[in-house]
C-alpha cells in the first residue's frame, strides 16, 4: 500500500532534477543523467574562514575576512552562487522545490561530511525567517535543508533556538555595510536556545556572512562555545586582498 501511494505521488508530483528542473526518470535518484555528468564542486584554494574561493594558494583568508570580525568559526559550501547552481537555489527558495534539499544535503556531506563530524555539532540550527515571509512562502528553505542534513547525520535540529523578530529588507538588495546594519536586532534567543559546546548553522547562500554572524552572535551571547556554518552556495568574492 505504501509503495502504491508513493507511485501515485510521483505521478501527480514528479520529482525534478535540482540543476535543470527536468523530470527525473525512475532510475535517476537525485540528478538527471546529463546533470550528473556535468556536476562540479568548488575546487582550489578557499578562505579558511568563509570558504570563498581564493586566487592564490599562499593566501589563507580573503580580504573580507581579514578586515571583518566574524562570530562564527568557519563556513563551508559545495557550490558557487552562479550559473545553474544559482538558478537551482532560487527555485528551491521561491518556487516550492523543497525536494532539492535531498541533493543539497548529499552534496554537502559528500564534500564536508568528515569535517562536519569532527566539529561534533550537538544541534543544527537553520537560519530563521520572519513569520510574514514564512506565511507567504509556505516554508523556511534553511529548515528544510537542516532537516535533511540532521537525518543523515543523526543530529537534532532546533528551529526555535534563534528566532527572527524583525522582518528585514531583502539582503540581496544591499551592500556589505547595509547588510550588517539591516540585521541589527533582527534575531533573538528563542525558547530552545542552550549553552552548547558546538553548533552548526544551516542556510542556503553565503554572501558576506552578515546573516550567519547575526545568528552566531546570539548563540555565543547565550553560552555556545563554537559556531560553524554550511550553505549550499557561496558568492565568489571579487575582493581577495587589500
Amino acid at each position: 500500500m505504501k509503495r502504491f501511494f508513493l507511485k501515485m505521488t510521483e505521478l501527480l508530483y514528479p520529482r525534478r532534477c535540482p540543476l535543470c528542473d527536468g523530470i527525473l526518470g525512475g532510475g535517476e535518484r537525485l540528478l538527471c543523467g546529463d546533470c550528473a555528468e556535468k556536476l562540479e564542486f568548488l575546487r582550489g584554494p578557499r578562505c579558511f574562514r568563509c570558504g570563498k574561493p581564493l586566487d592564490w594558494e599562499e593566501r589563507e583568508y580573503c580580504g573580507d575576512c581579514l578586515r571583518q570580525k566574524h562570530w562564527f568559526e568557519r563556513n563551508l559550501s559545495p557550490f558557487p552562487y552562479e550559473g545553474i547552481y544559482r538558478q537551482s537555489v532560487l527555485r528551491f527558495k521561491y518556487s516550492g522545490r523543497q525536494e532539492y534539499a535531498r541533493f543539497y544535503s548529499a552534496a554537502i556531506l559528500r564534500c564536508f561530511g568528515e569535517k562536519i563530524r569532527k566539529w561534533k555539532p550537538e544541534v543544527l540550527i537553520p537560519v530563521p525567517i520572519h513569520r510574514e515571509r514564512l506565511l507567504k512562502r509556505g516554508y523556511n528553505q534553511a529548515e528544510v535543508l537542516a532537516g535533511n542534513l540532521g537525518r543523515e547525520l543523526g543530529i537534532p535540529v532546533s528551529a526555535r533556538a534563534v528566532v527572527r523578530r524583525k522582518n528585514t529588507e531583502a539582503q540581496k538588495l544591499l551592500d556589505r555595510r547595509e547588510r550588517r546594519k539591516n540585521l541589527e536586532l533582527a534575531f533573538a534567543a528563542g525558547p530552545e536556545i542552550r549553552a552548547w559546546k558546538s553548533v552548526l548553522i544551516v542556510d542556503d547562500i553565503y554572501t558576506t556572512g552578515s546573516t550567519v554572524d547575526a545568528a552566531a552572535k546570539i548563540l555565543k551571547a547565550n553560552g555556545t562555545g563554537r559556531v560553524f556554518s554550511v550553505c549550499v552556495c557561496v558568492t565568489p568574492g571579487a575582493d581577495q586582498g587589500f
